[in-house]
């Protein structure tokens, strides 16, 4: 199911399995066969195109006109995809834990299917006006991409090289980060911190229960690049747990293992929280020493493309990517003095707010097109389009 892209089937995936010679001929895949994901995006459709040989597994529904004189792949994918859009596929399937729309289901599909000639004008349309709205899309997908990069370079460049260009610049001893101002310093994170380190709290599953602490997992730390409270598992936890593990406000959660190397190493600033949050054993917890006057600076300095690209070339490439606490301890900081990391937070705060306000214009648009894309093929696929 995962070749079967929003863009049609991605073949850059290839995955081998041995297949009964008796079974070679039942999935093998022909060039205009139409291919419904039944898991993972259940529903989601593409044409296969190709001529080369390839089969297909028991994720992925096919459907072949049983005559193409009469049905249009093309239509058929328009008619799947507006069973999607409409809700038709998510009804069917009943999702209570993960959707499958299964070949029962897609059999007991309901299909209008109009004369050949009226297949292919409505297809002809929707090929034509979707390429439109998928065109636009994909520029504001660039778009936003560039305002990320636009902001990351922002950040870089103020935390590493201050905020006054014409700042009189020394050697910081460090070929990654190049000069600094004369007056900051270079410090590893140990001398900026409260306590070190503190790597998460394991807990078994017998102390999971909805009457303990909130517990945080990697993934619910990571939505963002703070984290304002909300965990869906809470455990059982003794005073002294809640004390050494405990989350707050301007502590930081560092990523110590990840299945993907670039999470490694990822950071994110806690904010004021409304009830005591424990977190888990993937991660780390440092504590900056005035952290109401440090923690927004570091958490910049973590966003930037410096500090990513150094935290990832100390990650340990293994099965599980990972980064340890005495690795993170000795990390380089380059520091302003407070007065001007303060300056240079609120900078970056106030592009934040900008680069915010504008890239949620922009996925608003995105939304109404992807809205007007689906309107536009379930009017055309019912026959509510005069097309004539």
């Amino acid at each position: 199911a995962i070749n079967i892209s929003k863009t049609g089937v991605d073949l850059s995936h290839e995955f081998r399995m041995w297949i009964r010679p008796s079974e070679l001929e039942r999935f093998r895949l022909c060039a205009g066969d139409i291919l419904v994901s039944e898991g993972g995006d259940a529903g989601r459709t593409a044409i296969f195109s190709s001529n080369d040989e390839y089969y297909f597994q028991n994720a992925i529904n096919r459907l072949r006109p049983q005559s193409y004189s009469k049905i249009l792949p093309e239509f058929i994918y328009y008619w799947f995809t507006f069973l999607k859009v409409s809700g038709y596929v998510e009804m069917v399937c009943n999702v209570a834990t993960i959707a499958h729309f299964t070949a029962e289901k897609v059999k007991a599909a309901p299909l209008v299917l109009p004369p050949l000639k009226a297949q292919q004008r409505i297809a002809q349309f929707l090929d034509q006006k979707t390429a439109q709205i998928d065109g636009l899309i994909e520029k504001k997908r660039a778009l936003l991409e560039r305002l990320a990069e636009k902001r990351q370079a922002l950040i870089t460049q103020a935390v590493t090289k201050g905020l006054n260009p014409n700042a009189p610049m020394k050697p910081s001893g460090i070929d990654w980060l190049g000069d600094i101002p004369v007056h900051w310093e270079v410090k590893r994170l140990r001398f900026l911190l409260d306590g070190g380190t503190i790597n998460g709290l394991y807990k078994p599953k017998e102390q999971f229960s909805p009457d303990g602490f909130a517990f945080v997992q990697m993934g619910e730390a990571f939505r963002a690049v703070t984290f304002d409270g909300g965990a869906k598992d809470r455990v059982l936890a003794s005073d002294s747990e809640v004390k050494k593990w405990g989350l707050k406000e301007g502590d930081f959660l560092i990523a110590r293992r990840s299945l993907v190397f670039e999470g490694s190493g990822k950071a994110v600033k806690i904010s004021k929280l409304e009830e005591n949050h424990l977190f888990e054993s993937s991660m780390i917890r440092i504590r900056p020493i005035s952290a109401d006057k440090l923690s927004d600076f570091l958490s910049y300095y973590f966003q930037s493309s410096v500090c990513r690209a150094l935290f990832l070339s100390i990650t340990k490439q293994v099965t599980i990517s990972g980064i340890d606490s005495q690795q993170l301890k000795d990390v380089l900081v380059p520091m302003p003095p407070l007065d001007e990391a303060a300056r240079i937070q609120q900078l970056c705060l106030e592009s934040d707010q900008n680069h915010g306000v504008v890239t949620e214009s922009i996925l608003c648009s995105i939304s109404q097109l992807n809205e007007y894309r689906a309107a536009l093929i379930t009017s055309a696929i019912t026959g509510k389009l005069a097309l004539d």
